[in-house]
């Protein structure tokens, strides 16, 4: 049972492998193949496999147990399973024969059988012998596996007959067949089923297989299996065939030929090596070694697979390429990121086009190693090349390896940067090239898209070489510069037009009418339209404007940081504190002084004389003064040395004083000399800033010898110096002295000198209170504009270099305090600088003084603010106007500087102000002294001023507006003490509205002449006074207009009561009698029906009054006005203050007005606005004085007479508005129906040419084809015109622009008219009257020179860039002319060309030339809205006609345009609506060594 229930064994065979064997001279260098075929069957495993194994062994090695001295080896057994899943146990023998490596036979073994007798035994012994595993095991038997053949016998069942197929090594084929055949004979005596193996088919001998494959062809029954050990193809196959022929129950074995055995094979290689790849692929760091990635991947089949068919040593050397590839991987990848970061470090380093353009790769890595940025760069290492280096590794460390340079590669990137430096410059310059062209393009307007102007560069040659990108980055460049030059040019015309919003009230809001003002204004501006397409923008600006303006803070002063009073403050923080630092030092203890240092300045030893007198009266150098004892250190100095200040100031001695004594013109002058070279060394060489400012004293020595007869010049000129120095002056004591010296005069010296050193004490010592405003003597406003261009410390200079400037109170950071003598004592000025918007708020709620008004003569905006605040100003404050810029030179070389400091000067003289100027290149001019002068009239006219505001500020308390705007106390006239003065010796302009001569406060016998308002205040009862002149007879007075009621005001302002004492104790010095004031019955309505007053006829004469009256109608607020030497009734409308203020004072007393009433081109300017705004009229109605209504009203200030809307402020006492001729008014009558007529005509008229004659012609006026003929193409008229002005007048300055005179232009027709030869010369006429009267002749044809039907064309074409192209064009437009008009416009064109030839006379260029002429020439419609915005360009075509006359009419050269800016000549107006000014006359620049001592001399000058 037991038996029966034991599992079968498998069947075990046993295969005898043989073949060739013998030495070498049988088999030749190599075997047969049969041990490694043994080996590839029974260890498979490419590990297991060994290629050599080798049958010359020793005799130990033979002898051992592997080998037994047999020759045979037993390689072991092997389990298998067949395609039936039936196993069999194999036994492999391998029949071989060992060769002796001592004698090369063959070992002597037991059996001595031959070999092919030996091979073919069946039965096999050998005891003990174990089996065979490579040669390597032979005497090492130890170290391998050891088993042993079973029970030490094998019965051999089958022979595996192995032929080499191969080339064979030393051996010939033949003969191995040979042996085969007869190998083969015994083995079938064996009968044991034999398979060959051919072995070796991977090198296999085609002829040789077929030979092997015919060898067993005719054998019974023998199989040739094609094999290779080297690959393991059909190994297995062989020996499987072998076992189905010895177990008959298999199926018959099946041979596969090698070529498909093998690729089958190599399939499954090739599969396990691509698993194994990507296995190894998972290995990312190449630092990793086979041994750790190994034993992680040892249980993974496709690693077994792998290892199993290639073998470790392959698996080890696939994986060390993959790590090898990923070290060149990361080695690749870091020289490719220094490559890629080599072109950083050569802009760094080679970034100079210039310096590197013609290096080479070597010169270039020099210079590299010099730079001092090259170590942060590039890191040169110990070791090369640098990646076979740890550096590798260090991937923190982003320099580049120095030996990386060495390169190609990095020599290409060299030459790649030198080349982008190349382009990029190129690039670069097309860029801006490209930004050229476009700023060549005039109608680029800001806001424009680019899509918009990119059809008109397409053919621009930058614009093609740049990218599209650069294209529209350059673009949006030049918009954002357009932009913001638009928007500060805007901003700059806002300024420019400060008169426009500085008329109201701070803290207001603009209404609608305001505001449509404002738009109507600064919409004719070419500034304004250019923001057309950024009208959001636009507005912004505008409202931002004007929400600066009504609420004005420095936080929001549209200059930002460059407002005025931020630099100020600034300034005067860092400049009086350094300055009382400064005094504090050098006054250090002045208080109990008790040592004085002083050096006495002289000529002719008068230094040394009154040194030696005063230490004559001095004990040991002790000098005892009002009970003290002084001890003096006294330093003469009478010579002129280069180091002046170096002897006087030492670390020593430092003076406290200076003793300047002079008894001559000479000696005087070499006083002023050496004070100025004193003061020009301290501020050069900066060793103490108060040594420029040292306290002076004037000593005038007594003269023995010529006492009457120079004594008072001396005296005068010492004075003078004295006053300008601010310093005492100690004249020579009356009586008769023996000494040249006094004691009396020493005494009152060093009192000067004490009193100045206490002063300088007082003013920086911290320890007395704070002074109150009313110790302040003077209130002084300096003003200037934020963002003009000139320092502040420029403005301040003459306050801060002076030595008695200190800080004001605290708290007043924007102020500061002079001490000056004024007249005979010491004054206290305080001076604060505001900007103009800060200024506001203080013209109308402080007392001020006085004003020094800034301007900057390079900035019109700056004038025009200046114009604005001063307008509003009370004519009774003096003012100080300063114009700032570089140096005198401007003025003669700059026109818009001269005209600005021309227009200052002007208003000036005016106003009677003060004007000087300061230059930036000049100290001359910074000095106090340039205000002296300013700062006595303030004092002059101090009480006045203090009694005007007193007035106005009680008037404040009763009184209110009803205006739109809450109205500011600028809005109102001041009652005033007006003194005389130097100032009001003049008359008043003619343009001013009342003479100082006017006796506008009644005496009591003439109270009854006068009503009451009101107020209290008196106005003149209509009447014809006494003392009628016979000239002023035709003079007519208007009746008196009543005022409307007023509406008391509840706002009760209250004043400083210390002002109030102080103001009042100025005036108790100067008691004024003051009017009454008695309350009157409320004025009947009055008539509104008639706008006018009108004139009466007939001349009464009452008591009382000058005949000298002129009625001035007004048309709005119904008020009568006298000008000049009259009385005013001004009764005011409700859109004025609701009231009239004005009173009526006695003779000797005037009424404050404004000063743009006081000065024309104030009020001029503020009345262009209000005739722009407010008229409905044309052109030539605005400058009439004859109309009577206006459909706008001004909502400005206060109105003034001249500020009526009548237009009378024309002509002052001679305007015809004013004057009541009968002629004039019959004018007055037939203007109306003439304007009405005109306006009925314009709505039916088509538009024709103006009828301006009052004559029948048959010339003028005709078609032109009637006054030409063939032989003469050219009108007569035309041509005697043409040749008279160029014989007579081509070089006339503003030929064409200038009008001749009408009643000329007129008689020079009417006489060509009678007789066609009349000679122009003979008509003594001026050659302005025969060019109005040629330009006449043009206006007055049927139709213009130019076709309308060619005006699109010419328009057209003037939009072409391309200028070449535009002028052919143009060329081709005017052949299309009419024959006839084709000949005159070539002949007026040619003509226009010559005047234009001398513009540097004439002052006529091309441009000025079109501008007069394009209008005649073709006659535009100007009611076509369209058609005005072309007029610019119409006019650019006329232009360029005249400038190429010879291209168009004469086929010669397109020519340049003369560059002709500097010789524009100035604007002329054909109605002036201000006097011409007077070009302002500077003085050069004063110099001290030019002062010549000529009486009466003037010290001054040379300081």
């Amino acid at each position: 049972m037991m038996a029966k229930n034991k599992e079968p064994r498998p069947p075990s065979y046993a295969i005898s492998v043989v073949g060739l064997s013998g030495t070498e001279k049988d088999k030749g260098n190599c075997g047969v193949g049969k041990s490694c075929l043994c080996n590839r069957f029974v260890r498979s495993k490419a590990d297991e496999y060994y290629p050599e194994h080798t049958s010359v062994l020793s005799t130990i090695d033979f002898g051992g147990r592997v080998v037994n001295n047999d020759h045979f080896l037993y390689w072991g057994d092997i389990t298998q399973s067949g395609e039936d899943g039936i196993e069999c146990r194999i036994h492999v023998i391998e029949q071989t024969e060992f060769i002796d490596d001592q004698t090369f036979l063959p070992h002597r073994s037991t059996n001595l059988q031959p070999y092919i007798k030996r091979a073919a035994a069946s039965k096999l012994q050998s005891a003990e012998k174990l089996m065979y595993i490579c040669t390597d095991q032979l005497g090492l038997e130890q170290d391998f596996e050891q088993k042993q053949m079973p029970e030490g016998k094998l019965s051999v069942d089958g022979f595996l007959l192995c032929i080499d197929v191969s080339q064979g090594c030393n051996r010939k084929f033949d003969d191995q067949l040979k042996f085969v055949n007869n190998l083969y004979i015994q083995l079938s005596k064996s009968k044991k089923p034999i398979v060959i193996a051919a072995t070796k088919c991977d090198e296999c001998v085609d002829h040789y297989l077929r030979e092997v494959q015919a060898f067993a062809s005719n054998k019974k029954n023998l199989v040739v299996v094609e094999t290779s050990a080297r690959f393991n193809v059909n190994v297995e196959t062989c020996f499987t065939a072998l076992v189905q022929m010895m177990d008959k129950t298999r199926g018959k074995p099946k041979i596969i030929p090698y070529l498909d055995a093998y690729k089958t094979q190599r399939q499954l290689v090739v599969t396990a090596t691509d698993k194994f790849e990507k296995l190894v692929q998972t290995v990312r760091d190449y630092h990793a070694t086979w041994k750790t990635v190994s034993n992680k991947l040892k249980n993974h089949p496709d690693y077994e697979e792998y290892i199993n068919l290639e073998g470790t040593k392959k698996a080890k050397n696939t994986f060390s390429k993959h790590t090898e590839q990923l070290k060149q991987e990361h080695i690749r990848k870091r020289r490719e990121e220094y490559i890629s970061a080599l072109p950083r470090a050569l802009n760094t380093l080679l970034s100079n086009l210039d310096e590197i353009e013609h290096l080479t790769w070597s010169e270039a890595l020099k210079l590299m190693e010099k730079r001092p940025d090259f170590q942060s760069c590039f890191v040169v290492l110990e070791k090369t090349p640098w990646d076979e280096t740890d550096h590798i590794d260090k991937v923190n460390d982003r320099r580049i390896p120095f030996d990386l340079l060495t390169t190609l590669e990095a020599e290409k990137v060299y030459q790649n940067h030198v080349q982008h430096l190349i382009s990029e410059k190129r690039r670069v310059e097309m860029k801006e090239k490209f930004k050229k062209t476009l700023e060549k393009i005039q109608f680029i307007s800001p806001g424009q898209p680019w899509e918009e102007v990119i059809c008109f560069v397409m053919e621009d040659e930058a614009f093609k070489y740049i990218t599209d990108a650069d294209s529209k980055e350059v673009y949006s460049r030049h918009q954002r510069e357009i932009v913001e030059k638009a928007k500060e040019e805007f901003q700059e015309m806002l300024f420019e037009h400060s008169e426009l919003f500085y008329d109201l009230d701070l803290n207001a809001t603009p209404s609608s009418d305001k505001m449509s003002e404002i738009h109507a204004v600064l919409s004719e501006e070419p500034r304004y339209k250019a923001l057309q397409k950024l009208a959001p923008d636009r507005e912004s600006l505008l409202l931002k404007h004007i929400g600066f303006v009504y609420h004005p803070t420095k936080e929001t002063c549209l200059s930002g940081q460059n407002c005025m009073d931020i630099k100020v403050e600034q300034l005067l923080a860092n400049s009086l504190l350094q300055l009382d630092h400064g005094r504090s030092n050098l006054y250090h203890d002045s208080a109990n002084i008790d040592k004085v240092n002083l050096f006495i300045l002289g000529k002719d030893g008068l230094a040394q004389e009154l040194a030696n007198e005063i230490r004559t009266q001095s004990t040991d150098d002790e000098y005892a003064l009002d009970g003290k004892i002084y001890e003096l250190d006294l330093r003469p100095v009478d010579a002129k040395s280069p180091y002046l200040l170096t002897q006087l100031w030492t670390s020593a001695f430092k003076p406290h004083g200076c003793f300047c004594v002079f008894n001559s013109i000479e000696s005087l002058n070499f006083i002023g000399e050496c004070i100025a070279k004193i003061r020009t060394e301290a501020s050069q060489i900066r060793r103490d800033k108060y040594m420029a400012n040292l306290p002076f004293t004037l000593i005038l020595a007594n003269q023995r010898d010529s006492i009457s007869k120079n004594l008072p010049i001396l005296r005068h000129q010492g004075q003078q110096l004295a006053n300008k120095l601010q310093c005492p002056f100690v004249d020579v004591p009356a009586g008769t002295y023996p000494r040249k010296f006094n004691e009396t005069q020493i005494k009152q010296a060093l009192r000067g000198v004490l009193e100045a050193v206490k002063h300088n004490f007082d003013v920086v010592s911290p320890v007395p209170t704070i002074k109150d405003l009313s110790e302040a003597d003077l209130r002084i406003v300096m003003c200037a504009m934020c963002g003009d261009p000139f320092s502040v410390d420029l403005i301040l200079s003459p306050f801060l270099d002076s030595h008695s400037c200190s800080a004001a109170q605290a708290g007043q950071s924007n102020s500061l305090m002079l001490d000056k003598i004024i007249g005979e004592k010491r004054r206290r000025i305080q001076i604060t600088i505001l900007s103009y918007h800060s200024s506001i708020g203080v013209r109308k709620d402080e007392l001020v003084h006085g004003y020094i008004l800034v301007y900057s003569a390079k900035r019109k905006a700056s004038m025009g603010m200046l114009r604005a605040f001063l307008s509003e100003v009370q004519d009774t404050i003096p003012v100080q106007l300063v114009a700032v810029t570089d140096s005198q030179a401007d003025f003669f070389e700059n026109e818009a500087i001269k005209e600005l400091m021309t227009e200052g000067e002007h208003i000036a003289t005016e106003i009677t102000a003060k004007f000087t100027a300061l230059y930036s290149l000049s100290q001359y001019h910074r000095q106090t002294e340039v205000f002296t002068l300013f700062f006595s009239d303030v004092l002059e006219k101090k009480s006045m001023i203090e009694s005007s505001y007193m007035s106005y500020s009680a008037r404040e308390t009763t009184h209110t507006s009803e205006d739109v705007f809450p109205r500011s106390p600028r809005g109102s006239s001041l009652d005033y003490n007006y003194p005389d003065s130097e100032d009001d010796t003049e008359g008043p302009p003619p343009y001013s509205p009342i003479g100082d001569d006017v006796r506008l406060l009644p005496t009591p016998s003439d109270r009854s002449k006068y009503r009451l308002d009101l107020e209290g205040n008196e106005y003149p009862i209509h009447s014809t006074p006494l003392n009628c002149h016979d000239h002023e007879r035709n003079h007519k007075v208007p009746p008196p207009i009543k005022p409307k009621p007023l509406v008391p005001k509840t706002n009760v302002k209250k004043l400083d009561p210390n002002l109030l004492k102080t103001i009042e104790a100025g005036i108790g010095k100067n008691p004024r009698k003051q009017p009454s004031r008695v309350p009157t019955v409320p004025p009947e309505d009055i008539d509104q029906s008639d706008n006018y007053a009108e004139p009466i006829d007939t001349i009464f004469k009452h008591k009382g009054f000058a005949d000298d009256i002129y009625a001035v109608p007004d048309d709005s607020q119904n008020r009568i006005i006298k000008v000049r030497n009259s009385i005013v009734i001004n009764n005011q409308g409700d859109e004025e203050n609701g009231y009239s203020d004005r009173i009526s004072r006695s003779h000797g007393e005037r009424r404050p007005s404004k000063y743009k009433y006081k000065s024309k081109t104030l009020f001029s300017k503020a009345k262009s606005y209000y005739r722009r705004t407010h008229s409905d009229a044309s052109d030539d109605e605005a400058f009439t004085t004859s109309k009577t209504k206006r459909k706008g009203r001004h909502r400005g200030s206060e109105e003034d007479p001249l500020l009526s809307p009548v237009e009378t402020w024309k002509g002052g006492i001679d305007n015809p508005a004013i004057t009541s001729d009968q002629e004039l008014d019959d004018k007055k009558v037939k203007k109306k129906t003439h304007k009405k007529e005109e306006k009925k005509k314009k709505k039916t008229k088509a538009l024709n040419p103006p009828i301006r004659r009052n004559w029948e012609s048959n010339y003028f006026g005709m078609p032109l084809q009637d006054l030409v003929t063939l032989e003469k193409p050219i009108p007569l008229f035309v041509e005697k015109c043409v040749q008279f002005i160029e014989d007579t007048g081509l070089c006339t300055e503003g030929l064409y622009r200038v009008s001749g005179n009408k009643t000329d232009q007129d008689n020079i027709q009417k006489q060509f008219d009678q007789d066609h030869n009349i000679s122009l010369e003979s008509m003594e006429v001026t050659v302005n009257a025969v060019a109005g009267a040629l330009k006449a002749f043009f206006a007055d044809l049927p139709d213009p020179l130019i076709p309308y039907s060619l005006h699109q064309e010419l328009l057209e074409t003037s939009k072409i860039l391309d200028k070449t192209e535009r002028l052919h064009e143009l060329k081709e437009i005017v052949k299309k002319f009419h024959p006839v008009n084709y000949d005159v416009f070539k002949y007026i064109i040619t003509h226009l060309n010559r005047v234009s030839q001398q513009y540097k006379t004439n002052f006529m260029t091309a441009d000025n030339l079109s501008i007069c002429f394009w209008p005649t020439l073709m006659r535009p419609d100007f009611e076509n809205r369209a058609f005005l915005s072309t007029t610019k360009i119409h006019q650019s075509v006329i232009e360029t006609f005249i400038q190429q006359c010879q291209f168009f009419f004469y086929n010669g050269e397109i020519v340049e345009a003369p560059n002709t800016v500097a010789c524009q000549p100035p604007p002329s107006n054909t109605v002036q609506m201000v006097e011409p000014m007077v070009p302002l006359q500077l003085p050069p620049p004063l110099q001290p060594q030019l002062i010549q001592p000529q009486l009466p001399a003037d010290p001054l000058g040379i300081i």
